[in-house]
Protein backbone atom coordinates (compact mmCIF):
# COMPACT_ATOMS: atom_id res chain seq x y z
CA UNK A 1 0.00 0.00 0.00
CA UNK A 2 2.92 2.00 0.78
CA UNK A 3 4.11 1.73 -2.51
CA UNK A 4 1.53 2.32 -4.27
CA UNK A 5 0.52 5.29 -2.55
CA UNK A 6 3.88 6.93 -2.97
CA UNK A 7 3.32 5.79 -7.05
CA UNK A 8 0.14 7.84 -6.98
CA UNK A 9 1.50 10.75 -5.30
CA UNK A 10 4.53 10.91 -7.94
CA UNK A 11 2.37 10.30 -10.55
CA UNK A 12 0.22 13.53 -9.37
CA UNK A 13 3.17 15.15 -9.38
CA UNK A 14 4.16 14.66 -12.61
CA UNK A 15 0.40 15.71 -13.87
CA UNK A 16 0.59 18.93 -12.12
CA UNK A 17 4.16 19.65 -12.67
CA UNK A 18 5.30 17.76 -16.17
CA UNK A 19 8.65 20.11 -16.72
CA UNK A 20 10.06 20.51 -13.51
CA UNK A 21 9.49 16.50 -13.40
CA UNK A 22 11.19 15.98 -16.57
CA UNK A 23 14.28 18.15 -15.21
CA UNK A 24 14.57 16.43 -12.71
CA UNK A 25 14.36 12.89 -14.46
CA UNK A 26 17.03 14.18 -16.72
CA UNK A 27 19.17 15.01 -14.29
CA UNK A 28 19.08 11.48 -12.73
CA UNK A 29 19.41 9.71 -16.05
CA UNK A 30 22.47 11.68 -16.52
CA UNK A 31 23.75 10.59 -13.21
CA UNK A 32 23.05 7.35 -14.02
CA UNK A 33 24.47 7.26 -16.94
CA UNK A 34 22.31 7.27 -19.41
CA UNK A 35 22.68 9.97 -21.28
CA UNK A 36 26.20 10.84 -23.24
CA UNK A 37 27.23 14.28 -21.63
CA UNK A 38 30.67 15.74 -20.69
CA UNK A 39 31.60 15.95 -16.49
CA UNK A 40 30.56 19.53 -16.00
CA UNK A 41 26.63 18.51 -16.77
CA UNK A 42 27.33 15.48 -14.85
CA UNK A 43 28.10 17.75 -11.81
CA UNK A 44 25.32 20.24 -13.02
CA UNK A 45 23.40 17.28 -12.07
CA UNK A 46 24.48 15.63 -9.58
CA UNK A 47 24.44 19.24 -7.65
CA UNK A 48 20.48 19.26 -8.04
CA UNK A 49 20.29 15.96 -7.14
CA UNK A 50 22.55 16.49 -4.32
CA UNK A 51 20.59 19.96 -3.40
CA UNK A 52 17.11 18.07 -3.10
CA UNK A 53 18.54 15.98 -0.86
CA UNK A 54 19.71 18.97 1.47
CA UNK A 55 16.56 20.55 0.97
CA UNK A 56 15.01 18.11 3.30
CA UNK A 57 17.12 19.18 6.30
CA UNK A 58 15.06 22.31 7.94
CA UNK A 59 18.49 24.34 8.27
CA UNK A 60 19.14 24.39 4.48
CA UNK A 61 18.19 27.69 2.92
CA UNK A 62 16.86 26.14 -0.72
CA UNK A 63 13.92 24.57 -1.49
CA UNK A 64 12.61 22.69 -5.16
CA UNK A 65 9.54 24.94 -6.27
CA UNK A 66 8.20 22.62 -8.70
CA UNK A 67 5.49 24.94 -9.59
CA UNK A 68 7.96 27.88 -10.52
CA UNK A 69 10.44 25.75 -12.37
CA UNK A 70 7.22 24.10 -13.90
CA UNK A 71 5.95 27.39 -14.78
CA UNK A 72 8.96 28.75 -16.96
CA UNK A 73 9.08 25.61 -19.49
CA UNK A 74 5.47 25.76 -19.64
CA UNK A 75 5.68 29.52 -20.51
CA UNK A 76 8.35 28.47 -23.31
CA UNK A 77 5.82 26.00 -24.72
CA UNK A 78 3.79 28.81 -25.48
CA UNK A 79 5.89 30.63 -27.68
CA UNK A 80 6.57 29.54 -31.49
CA UNK A 81 10.14 29.14 -33.95
CA UNK A 82 10.79 31.90 -35.65
CA UNK A 83 12.72 30.81 -38.80
CA UNK A 84 13.00 27.61 -40.93
CA UNK A 85 10.15 24.92 -41.97
CA UNK A 86 8.81 25.58 -38.08
CA UNK A 87 8.31 29.12 -37.82
CA UNK A 88 5.21 30.26 -36.22
CA UNK A 89 4.91 26.63 -34.78
CA UNK A 90 4.95 26.07 -30.94
CA UNK A 91 7.99 25.31 -29.38
CA UNK A 92 8.43 21.62 -27.78
CA UNK A 93 11.24 21.72 -25.33
CA UNK A 94 13.78 18.81 -24.94
CA UNK A 95 14.26 17.44 -21.81
CA UNK A 96 18.03 19.06 -21.20
CA UNK A 97 16.05 22.56 -21.98
CA UNK A 98 13.42 21.76 -19.38
CA UNK A 99 16.59 21.60 -16.93
CA UNK A 100 18.26 24.55 -18.33
CA UNK A 101 14.98 26.58 -17.64
CA UNK A 102 13.43 24.83 -14.66
CA UNK A 103 16.34 25.05 -11.46
CA UNK A 104 16.90 28.87 -11.74
CA UNK A 105 13.33 29.24 -11.58
CA UNK A 106 12.62 26.60 -9.40
CA UNK A 107 15.47 26.71 -7.15
CA UNK A 108 14.15 29.36 -4.47
CA UNK A 109 14.81 30.95 -0.77
CA UNK A 110 12.95 29.33 2.24
CA UNK A 111 12.97 32.64 4.42
CA UNK A 112 11.22 34.85 0.95
CA UNK A 113 10.24 32.39 -1.84
CA UNK A 114 12.50 34.63 -3.88
CA UNK A 115 15.09 33.24 -6.44
CA UNK A 116 18.06 31.51 -4.93
CA UNK A 117 20.30 32.02 -8.82
CA UNK A 118 21.31 35.50 -9.62
CA UNK A 119 23.82 34.32 -12.35
CA UNK A 120 23.67 31.70 -15.01
CA UNK A 121 25.88 30.91 -17.20
CA UNK A 122 25.59 28.70 -20.25
CA UNK A 123 28.63 27.43 -22.33
CA UNK A 124 26.71 25.76 -25.30
CA UNK A 125 27.74 24.84 -29.09
CA UNK A 126 26.31 26.34 -32.12
CA UNK A 127 23.29 26.05 -33.61
CA UNK A 128 21.73 24.37 -29.67
CA UNK A 129 19.11 26.75 -29.65
CA UNK A 130 20.65 29.19 -27.17
CA UNK A 131 18.75 32.02 -28.67
CA UNK A 132 15.91 30.65 -28.30
CA UNK A 133 15.97 29.32 -24.31
CA UNK A 134 17.74 33.31 -24.10
CA UNK A 135 14.51 34.28 -25.72
CA UNK A 136 12.13 32.61 -23.34
CA UNK A 137 13.78 33.52 -20.36
CA UNK A 138 13.77 37.02 -21.70
CA UNK A 139 10.02 37.70 -22.21
CA UNK A 140 9.16 35.71 -18.99
CA UNK A 141 11.25 37.39 -16.69
CA UNK A 142 10.22 41.00 -18.64
CA UNK A 143 6.53 40.59 -19.00
CA UNK A 144 5.48 37.48 -16.80
CA UNK A 145 7.19 37.09 -13.92
CA UNK A 146 5.26 39.84 -11.95
CA UNK A 147 8.13 42.38 -11.38
CA UNK A 148 6.35 46.06 -11.75
CA UNK A 149 8.26 47.88 -14.41
CA UNK A 150 11.15 44.92 -15.42
CA UNK A 151 13.72 46.40 -17.57
CA UNK A 152 15.14 43.43 -20.06
CA UNK A 153 18.47 44.19 -21.88
CA UNK A 154 20.07 41.74 -24.59
CA UNK A 155 23.61 43.18 -24.72
CA UNK A 156 26.78 42.82 -26.55
CA UNK A 157 30.06 43.99 -28.19
CA UNK A 158 28.04 45.41 -31.06
CA UNK A 159 24.39 45.52 -32.35
CA UNK A 160 24.58 42.92 -34.79
CA UNK A 161 25.73 40.46 -31.70
CA UNK A 162 22.93 42.45 -29.34
CA UNK A 163 20.12 41.28 -31.98
CA UNK A 164 20.45 37.79 -32.40
CA UNK A 165 18.50 37.21 -28.95
CA UNK A 166 16.53 40.12 -29.02
CA UNK A 167 15.43 39.96 -32.90
CA UNK A 168 14.34 36.17 -31.99
CA UNK A 169 12.11 37.66 -29.38
CA UNK A 170 10.72 40.03 -30.95
CA UNK A 171 9.78 37.50 -33.73
CA UNK A 172 8.47 35.01 -31.01
CA UNK A 173 5.84 37.87 -30.19
CA UNK A 174 5.04 38.96 -34.11
CA UNK A 175 4.59 35.21 -34.76
CA UNK A 176 2.26 35.10 -31.92
CA UNK A 177 -0.94 37.73 -32.20
CA UNK A 178 -2.90 36.15 -29.71
CA UNK A 179 0.22 35.95 -27.13
CA UNK A 180 1.29 39.66 -27.88
CA UNK A 181 -2.91 40.88 -27.08
CA UNK A 182 -2.95 38.67 -23.97
CA UNK A 183 -0.17 40.22 -22.59
CA UNK A 184 -0.75 44.16 -23.66
CA UNK A 185 2.70 43.68 -25.58
CA UNK A 186 3.99 46.70 -28.56
CA UNK A 187 6.10 45.72 -30.87
CA UNK A 188 8.45 48.95 -32.02
CA UNK A 189 10.17 48.71 -35.13
CA UNK A 190 9.59 46.09 -38.27
CA UNK A 191 11.05 42.53 -38.69
CA UNK A 192 14.00 43.61 -40.17
CA UNK A 193 14.81 46.54 -37.98
CA UNK A 194 12.88 45.38 -34.82
CA UNK A 195 12.71 47.76 -31.61
CA UNK A 196 11.77 47.78 -28.30
CA UNK A 197 9.33 45.35 -27.01
CA UNK A 198 7.12 47.20 -24.76
CA UNK A 199 3.75 47.44 -22.76
CA UNK A 200 2.36 50.30 -21.70
CA UNK A 201 0.54 48.68 -18.49
CA UNK A 202 3.64 48.67 -16.40
CA UNK A 203 6.10 50.36 -18.65
CA UNK A 204 8.10 47.02 -18.92
CA UNK A 205 10.09 47.03 -21.74
CA UNK A 206 13.14 44.62 -23.42
CA UNK A 207 15.35 46.40 -25.57
CA UNK A 208 19.00 45.31 -26.75
CA UNK A 209 22.13 47.20 -25.60
CA UNK A 210 25.45 48.05 -27.25
CA UNK A 211 28.23 48.84 -24.45
CA UNK A 212 26.10 49.97 -21.08
CA UNK A 213 22.48 50.92 -20.55
CA UNK A 214 21.72 54.47 -20.26
CA UNK A 215 21.61 56.50 -17.57
CA UNK A 216 18.59 55.51 -14.52
CA UNK A 217 18.66 51.89 -16.33
CA UNK A 218 17.87 49.32 -13.86
CA UNK A 219 17.41 45.63 -15.27
CA UNK A 220 15.76 42.64 -13.80
CA UNK A 221 17.21 40.53 -16.64
CA UNK A 222 20.09 41.65 -18.59
CA UNK A 223 21.69 38.97 -21.26
CA UNK A 224 24.99 39.22 -21.98
CA UNK A 225 25.75 37.58 -25.61
CA UNK A 226 28.48 35.57 -26.92
CA UNK A 227 30.64 36.85 -23.96
CA UNK A 228 33.56 34.94 -25.48
CA UNK A 229 34.08 38.26 -27.80
CA UNK A 230 33.89 40.22 -25.10
CA UNK A 231 37.59 42.25 -24.31
CA UNK A 232 36.72 43.52 -21.18
CA UNK A 233 34.18 43.12 -18.28
CA UNK A 234 32.94 46.21 -18.96
CA UNK A 235 29.13 45.62 -20.00
CA UNK A 236 29.00 42.58 -17.67
CA UNK A 237 30.24 44.44 -14.35
CA UNK A 238 27.87 47.47 -15.25
CA UNK A 239 24.39 44.82 -15.79
CA UNK A 240 25.31 43.45 -12.18
CA UNK A 241 25.72 46.38 -10.70
CA UNK A 242 23.09 48.28 -12.03
CA UNK A 243 20.39 45.20 -10.58
CA UNK A 244 20.43 46.34 -7.07
CA UNK A 245 17.40 47.97 -6.84
CA UNK A 246 15.24 44.41 -8.26
CA UNK A 247 14.49 41.86 -5.27
CA UNK A 248 15.37 39.06 -7.92
CA UNK A 249 17.08 40.22 -11.10
CA UNK A 250 18.90 37.90 -13.14
CA UNK A 251 21.93 37.92 -15.53
CA UNK A 252 22.34 35.05 -17.94
CA UNK A 253 25.87 34.47 -20.08
CA UNK A 254 25.24 32.80 -23.24
CA UNK A 255 28.17 31.95 -25.59
CA UNK A 256 29.97 29.17 -26.88
CA UNK A 257 33.90 28.51 -26.08
CA UNK A 258 36.54 30.74 -27.62
CA UNK A 259 40.21 31.13 -28.31
CA UNK A 260 41.46 34.30 -26.08
CA UNK A 261 41.75 32.73 -22.42
CA UNK A 262 42.68 36.41 -21.48
CA UNK A 263 39.24 37.09 -22.30
CA UNK A 264 36.69 37.87 -18.93
CA UNK A 265 34.87 34.87 -20.26
CA UNK A 266 37.29 32.38 -19.98
CA UNK A 267 37.37 33.33 -15.71
CA UNK A 268 33.76 33.23 -15.43
CA UNK A 269 34.54 29.33 -17.63
CA UNK A 270 37.30 28.33 -14.98
CA UNK A 271 34.51 29.74 -12.15
CA UNK A 272 31.64 27.68 -13.43
CA UNK A 273 34.07 24.63 -13.91
CA UNK A 274 35.63 25.33 -10.29
CA UNK A 275 31.97 25.58 -8.88
CA UNK A 276 30.72 22.45 -10.50
CA UNK A 277 33.53 20.40 -9.27
CA UNK A 278 32.83 21.87 -5.54
CA UNK A 279 36.40 23.63 -5.48
CA UNK A 280 34.29 27.22 -5.08
CA UNK A 281 30.84 27.23 -3.61
CA UNK A 282 28.18 29.68 -4.25
CA UNK A 283 25.16 29.29 -4.41
CA UNK A 284 23.24 32.05 -6.25
CA UNK A 285 25.75 30.81 -9.62
CA UNK A 286 23.54 28.32 -12.12
CA UNK A 287 26.08 26.49 -14.45
CA UNK A 288 26.00 24.63 -17.37
CA UNK A 289 28.72 23.69 -20.14
CA UNK A 290 28.48 20.79 -22.98
CA UNK A 291 31.15 20.14 -24.12
CA UNK A 292 33.48 16.11 -24.28
CA UNK A 293 35.37 15.38 -21.77
CA UNK A 294 39.38 15.57 -21.43
CA UNK A 295 40.67 12.46 -23.33
CA UNK A 296 37.34 12.28 -25.86
CA UNK A 297 38.75 12.05 -29.45
CA UNK A 298 37.60 15.10 -31.22
CA UNK A 299 37.96 12.97 -34.79
CA UNK A 300 35.34 10.50 -33.29
CA UNK A 301 31.98 11.67 -34.63
CA UNK A 302 30.05 10.15 -31.71
CA UNK A 303 31.49 12.72 -29.21
CA UNK A 304 30.26 15.26 -31.91
CA UNK A 305 26.90 14.22 -30.60
CA UNK A 306 27.52 14.73 -27.16
CA UNK A 307 28.38 17.68 -26.99
CA UNK A 308 25.66 18.90 -29.27
CA UNK A 309 22.59 18.19 -26.44
CA UNK A 310 19.79 19.39 -29.56
CA UNK A 311 21.45 17.17 -31.56
CA UNK A 312 18.66 15.78 -34.28
CA UNK A 313 16.70 18.66 -33.34
CA UNK A 314 18.11 21.84 -33.94
CA UNK A 315 21.37 20.68 -34.62
CA UNK A 316 20.84 18.35 -38.13
CA UNK A 317 23.30 15.32 -38.62
CA UNK A 318 24.03 16.09 -42.13
CA UNK A 319 25.29 19.84 -40.74
CA UNK A 320 27.00 18.68 -38.23
CA UNK A 321 28.88 15.71 -40.55
CA UNK A 322 30.06 18.51 -43.12
CA UNK A 323 31.77 20.49 -39.95
CA UNK A 324 33.01 17.03 -38.50
CA UNK A 325 35.14 16.45 -42.13
CA UNK A 326 35.89 19.61 -42.42
CA UNK A 327 38.16 19.78 -39.24
CA UNK A 328 39.41 16.16 -40.34
CA UNK A 329 40.28 17.65 -43.61
CA UNK A 330 41.59 20.95 -43.28
CA UNK A 331 43.84 21.86 -40.49
CA UNK A 332 42.66 25.56 -40.34
CA UNK A 333 39.40 24.67 -39.59
CA UNK A 334 39.92 22.51 -36.72
CA UNK A 335 39.85 24.93 -34.27
CA UNK A 336 37.30 26.83 -35.19
CA UNK A 337 34.99 23.39 -35.32
CA UNK A 338 36.16 22.44 -32.00
CA UNK A 339 35.55 25.91 -30.53
CA UNK A 340 31.54 26.33 -31.93
CA UNK A 341 30.60 22.90 -32.34
CA UNK A 342 32.40 20.62 -29.22
CA UNK A 343 32.85 23.95 -27.54
CA UNK A 344 36.16 23.56 -26.61
CA UNK A 345 38.71 26.57 -25.25
CA UNK A 346 41.26 26.53 -28.26
CA UNK A 347 44.42 28.63 -28.17
CA UNK A 348 46.63 29.33 -30.67
CA UNK A 349 46.91 27.36 -34.34
CA UNK A 350 49.92 25.73 -33.75
CA UNK A 351 49.68 25.57 -29.80
CA UNK A 352 52.27 24.30 -27.82
CA UNK A 353 50.75 23.67 -24.45
CA UNK A 354 47.86 21.68 -23.83
CA UNK A 355 45.69 24.14 -21.85
CA UNK A 356 43.45 21.67 -20.55
CA UNK A 357 46.28 19.87 -18.70
CA UNK A 358 47.82 23.27 -17.65
CA UNK A 359 44.69 23.75 -15.96
CA UNK A 360 45.03 21.04 -13.78
CA UNK A 361 48.39 21.89 -12.75
CA UNK A 362 46.80 25.29 -11.25
CA UNK A 363 47.08 25.89 -7.47
CA UNK A 364 45.49 28.58 -6.38
CA UNK A 365 45.87 28.33 -2.74
CA UNK A 366 49.61 27.69 -3.56
CA UNK A 367 51.91 30.75 -1.56
CA UNK A 368 55.69 30.99 -1.71
CA UNK A 369 55.47 31.03 1.46
CA UNK A 370 54.48 27.55 1.61
CA UNK A 371 58.22 26.75 0.15
CA UNK A 372 60.04 28.38 2.60
CA UNK A 373 64.47 27.20 1.97
CA UNK A 374 63.74 25.58 -0.59
CA UNK A 375 66.17 25.66 -3.72
CA UNK A 376 64.68 27.88 -6.46
CA UNK A 377 65.91 28.99 -10.25
CA UNK A 378 64.83 32.48 -11.27
CA UNK A 379 64.18 32.73 -15.43
CA UNK A 380 63.79 36.28 -16.64
CA UNK A 381 63.08 37.41 -20.00
CA UNK A 382 63.16 41.55 -19.89
CA UNK A 383 62.42 41.89 -24.11
CA UNK A 384 62.44 45.87 -24.27
CA UNK A 385 62.46 48.70 -22.07
CA UNK A 386 58.81 49.33 -23.42
CA UNK A 387 57.17 45.98 -23.19
CA UNK A 388 56.38 43.12 -21.15
CA UNK A 389 59.26 41.82 -18.79
CA UNK A 390 58.70 38.96 -16.68
CA UNK A 391 60.41 36.76 -13.68
CA UNK A 392 59.68 33.52 -12.57
CA UNK A 393 60.43 31.48 -10.12
CA UNK A 394 60.94 27.63 -10.21
CA UNK A 395 60.77 26.12 -6.97
CA UNK A 396 61.85 22.76 -5.75
CA UNK A 397 59.08 21.04 -3.97
CA UNK A 398 60.58 17.87 -2.67
CA UNK A 399 63.38 19.04 -0.04
CA UNK A 400 64.74 15.53 -0.82
CA UNK A 401 67.88 16.54 -2.69
CA UNK A 402 69.27 12.77 -4.05
CA UNK A 403 65.78 11.95 -5.31
CA UNK A 404 65.93 11.71 -8.85
CA UNK A 405 65.25 14.51 -11.14
CA UNK A 406 62.75 12.81 -12.76
CA UNK A 407 60.47 12.30 -9.95
CA UNK A 408 60.51 15.57 -8.50
CA UNK A 409 57.72 18.33 -8.22
CA UNK A 410 58.45 22.18 -9.00
CA UNK A 411 56.06 25.20 -8.19
CA UNK A 412 56.04 27.93 -10.62
CA UNK A 413 55.30 31.41 -9.33
CA UNK A 414 55.65 34.90 -11.99
CA UNK A 415 55.85 38.50 -11.76
CA UNK A 416 54.90 40.30 -14.76
CA UNK A 417 56.10 44.14 -15.69
CA UNK A 418 54.84 46.82 -18.11
CA UNK A 419 55.60 50.95 -18.21
CA UNK A 420 52.36 53.14 -17.82
CA UNK A 421 52.73 54.52 -21.22
CA UNK A 422 52.43 51.33 -22.65
CA UNK A 423 49.83 49.64 -20.63
CA UNK A 424 47.56 53.01 -21.09
CA UNK A 425 47.70 52.96 -25.00
CA UNK A 426 47.65 48.96 -25.63
CA UNK A 427 44.88 47.39 -27.14
CA UNK A 428 45.20 44.41 -25.07
CA UNK A 429 42.47 46.10 -22.27
CA UNK A 430 43.00 43.12 -19.91
CA UNK A 431 46.35 44.98 -18.93
CA UNK A 432 44.57 47.43 -16.92
CA UNK A 433 41.74 44.54 -15.53
CA UNK A 434 45.22 42.94 -14.51
CA UNK A 435 46.86 46.05 -13.17
CA UNK A 436 43.43 46.38 -10.92
CA UNK A 437 43.95 43.08 -9.66
CA UNK A 438 47.37 43.85 -8.54
CA UNK A 439 48.41 40.65 -11.30
CA UNK A 440 50.92 42.96 -13.15
CA UNK A 441 53.40 45.25 -12.04
CA UNK A 442 52.93 48.60 -13.76
CA UNK A 443 55.87 51.26 -13.52
CA UNK A 444 55.46 54.69 -13.91
CA UNK A 445 56.77 56.66 -17.18
CA UNK A 446 57.13 55.27 -20.88
CA UNK A 447 60.35 52.56 -19.88
CA UNK A 448 60.52 50.03 -17.86
CA UNK A 449 61.85 50.74 -14.06
CA UNK A 450 63.53 47.75 -13.59
CA UNK A 451 64.27 48.68 -9.79
CA UNK A 452 60.41 46.95 -10.00
CA UNK A 453 62.30 43.54 -11.17
CA UNK A 454 65.12 43.77 -8.41
CA UNK A 455 62.63 44.19 -5.65
CA UNK A 456 60.66 40.97 -6.54
CA UNK A 457 64.18 38.72 -7.12
CA UNK A 458 65.86 39.99 -3.42
CA UNK A 459 62.01 39.19 -1.95
CA UNK A 460 62.02 35.88 -3.71
CA UNK A 461 65.72 35.71 -2.06
CA UNK A 462 64.08 36.02 1.14
CA UNK A 463 61.80 32.86 1.01
CA UNK A 464 63.63 30.84 -0.81
CA UNK A 465 67.16 29.18 -1.33
CA UNK A 466 67.97 30.96 -4.79
CA UNK A 467 70.87 29.02 -6.94
CA UNK A 468 70.99 30.82 -9.97
CA UNK A 469 69.26 33.93 -11.83
CA UNK A 470 69.13 32.26 -15.16
CA UNK A 471 68.71 35.04 -17.94
CA UNK A 472 68.75 35.96 -21.85
CA UNK A 473 71.33 38.45 -22.86
CA UNK A 474 69.88 40.33 -25.42
CA UNK A 475 68.53 42.93 -22.88
CA UNK A 476 69.51 41.79 -19.05
CA UNK A 477 73.49 42.15 -19.35
CA UNK A 478 73.47 45.53 -17.60
CA UNK A 479 70.78 44.31 -15.12
CA UNK A 480 72.20 41.81 -14.62
CA UNK A 481 75.99 42.97 -13.83
CA UNK A 482 74.00 45.55 -11.55
CA UNK A 483 72.16 42.48 -9.72
CA UNK A 484 75.68 40.74 -9.10
CA UNK A 485 76.94 43.64 -7.01
CA UNK A 486 74.15 44.04 -4.45
CA UNK A 487 75.20 41.70 -1.59
CA UNK A 488 71.83 39.96 -0.94
CA UNK A 489 72.86 38.28 -4.46
CA UNK A 490 74.76 35.25 -3.40
CA UNK A 491 73.34 33.27 -6.30
CA UNK A 492 74.87 32.76 -9.97
CA UNK A 493 73.82 34.57 -13.02
CA UNK A 494 73.29 32.33 -16.02
CA UNK A 495 73.06 33.26 -19.76
CA UNK A 496 70.77 31.18 -21.60
CA UNK A 497 71.00 31.47 -24.76
CA UNK A 498 67.70 31.68 -26.86
CA UNK A 499 69.14 29.09 -29.63
CA UNK A 500 66.85 26.48 -30.58
CA UNK A 501 69.13 23.69 -29.60
CA UNK A 502 68.92 24.96 -25.73
CA UNK A 503 65.00 25.50 -25.79
CA UNK A 504 63.75 22.42 -27.45
CA UNK A 505 64.72 20.17 -24.74
CA UNK A 506 63.58 21.70 -21.68
CA UNK A 507 60.21 22.63 -23.95
CA UNK A 508 59.57 19.10 -23.92
CA UNK A 509 60.31 18.54 -20.37
CA UNK A 510 58.15 21.41 -19.27
CA UNK A 511 54.87 19.41 -21.43
CA UNK A 512 56.14 16.29 -19.93
CA UNK A 513 56.24 17.60 -16.07
CA UNK A 514 52.86 19.16 -17.12
CA UNK A 515 50.81 15.80 -18.10
CA UNK A 516 51.86 14.37 -15.34
CA UNK A 517 51.17 17.20 -12.90
CA UNK A 518 54.35 17.52 -12.07
CA UNK A 519 54.84 21.30 -12.53
CA UNK A 520 52.65 23.23 -10.64
CA UNK A 521 51.39 26.62 -10.91
CA UNK A 522 49.46 29.64 -8.75
CA UNK A 523 46.72 29.58 -11.40
CA UNK A 524 47.93 33.24 -12.19
CA UNK A 525 45.79 34.46 -15.34
CA UNK A 526 48.76 36.58 -16.93
CA UNK A 527 50.77 33.67 -16.67
CA UNK A 528 48.05 31.16 -18.37
CA UNK A 529 47.57 33.88 -20.93
CA UNK A 530 50.82 34.03 -21.88
CA UNK A 531 51.24 29.82 -22.08
CA UNK A 532 48.59 30.19 -24.37
CA UNK A 533 50.10 32.38 -26.65
CA UNK A 534 52.94 30.21 -27.19
CA UNK A 535 53.41 28.88 -30.59
CA UNK A 536 55.38 26.05 -31.78
CA UNK A 537 58.48 26.89 -34.69
CA UNK A 538 60.45 24.17 -36.00
CA UNK A 539 63.63 23.97 -37.13
CA UNK A 540 66.53 21.46 -38.36
CA UNK A 541 70.27 22.12 -37.13
CA UNK A 542 72.05 19.40 -39.12
CA UNK A 543 70.28 16.18 -38.92
CA UNK A 544 68.65 17.23 -35.52
CA UNK A 545 65.12 18.61 -35.36
CA UNK A 546 64.43 20.81 -32.68
CA UNK A 547 61.39 23.55 -32.29
CA UNK A 548 61.38 26.72 -29.87
CA UNK A 549 58.52 29.23 -28.78
CA UNK A 550 57.12 32.19 -30.80
CA UNK A 551 53.83 33.74 -31.07
CA UNK A 552 51.69 34.29 -33.54
CA UNK A 553 50.64 38.11 -33.14
CA UNK A 554 52.64 41.09 -31.95
CA UNK A 555 50.38 41.42 -29.05
CA UNK A 556 50.47 38.05 -27.98
CA UNK A 557 53.23 37.77 -25.05
CA UNK A 558 54.79 35.63 -24.13
CA UNK A 559 57.79 36.50 -22.16
CA UNK A 560 56.33 34.43 -18.95
CA UNK A 561 56.71 30.72 -20.61
CA UNK A 562 60.40 32.07 -22.26
CA UNK A 563 61.21 32.87 -18.68
CA UNK A 564 60.32 29.75 -17.31
CA UNK A 565 61.63 27.65 -19.79
CA UNK A 566 65.14 28.97 -19.24
CA UNK A 567 64.83 28.55 -15.61
CA UNK A 568 63.62 24.85 -15.63
CA UNK A 569 66.05 23.67 -17.97
CA UNK A 570 68.58 25.30 -15.63
CA UNK A 571 66.87 23.57 -13.00
CA UNK A 572 66.68 20.15 -14.31
CA UNK A 573 70.59 19.94 -15.41
CA UNK A 574 71.82 21.57 -11.83
CA UNK A 575 73.65 19.03 -10.72
CA UNK A 576 76.51 19.31 -13.16
CA UNK A 577 77.23 23.13 -11.93
CA UNK A 578 79.74 23.84 -9.38
CA UNK A 579 79.99 27.54 -9.26
CA UNK A 580 78.59 29.51 -6.63
CA UNK A 581 78.72 33.26 -7.00
CA UNK A 582 79.36 35.10 -10.28
CA UNK A 583 78.17 35.14 -14.27
CA UNK A 584 78.48 32.29 -16.13
CA UNK A 585 78.17 31.94 -20.26
CA UNK A 586 76.79 29.14 -21.70
CA UNK A 587 78.40 27.65 -24.94
CA UNK A 588 75.37 26.23 -26.30
CA UNK A 589 78.01 23.49 -28.38
CA UNK A 590 79.78 22.54 -24.94
CA UNK A 591 75.98 23.01 -23.20
CA UNK A 592 74.30 20.47 -25.70
CA UNK A 593 77.16 18.34 -25.50
CA UNK A 594 76.15 17.68 -22.40
CA UNK A 595 72.69 16.90 -22.75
Amino acid sequence: MASSARGARVAKGVARYPFAERATKYARAVVAGRVNVCQQVRQACARHLADLERAKDPAYPFRWDKAKGNAICAFGELMVHVKGKWAGKRIKLEDWQCFFLALPFGWVRKSDDLRRFREVYAEIPRKNAKSTMASIIALYMTFADGEGGAEGYSGATTLKQAMYVFKTAWLMVSLNPEFQADMGLELMGTSENPGTIYRMSDNARFAPVVGQPGDGASPSLAIVDEYHEHPTPVLYDTMKTGMGARTQPLLLIITTAGTDISAPCFDLHTKAVNMLKGTIQDDTFFAIIYSLDEGDDWKLFKNWKKANPNFGVSVFEDYLRAQHNDALNLASKQNINQTKHLNRWMNAGNAWMNMARWSKCARPDLKPRDLAGRRCWLGMDLASKVDMAALVAVVEMDDNESLPVAERKWAVFTKTYLPEETVNESKNSHYRAWRERGLLTVTDGAVLDFAAIEEDAKAFCEIFNVVELDYDPKEATYFVQHVQEQQWATFECVEVNQHAAHISAPMKELEGLVAEVKLLHEDNPVMNWMIGNVVLKRTKLGPVKYYYPTKDSQAAKIDGPVALIMALKRALVNESNTVTQGIVILDWDAEEARA
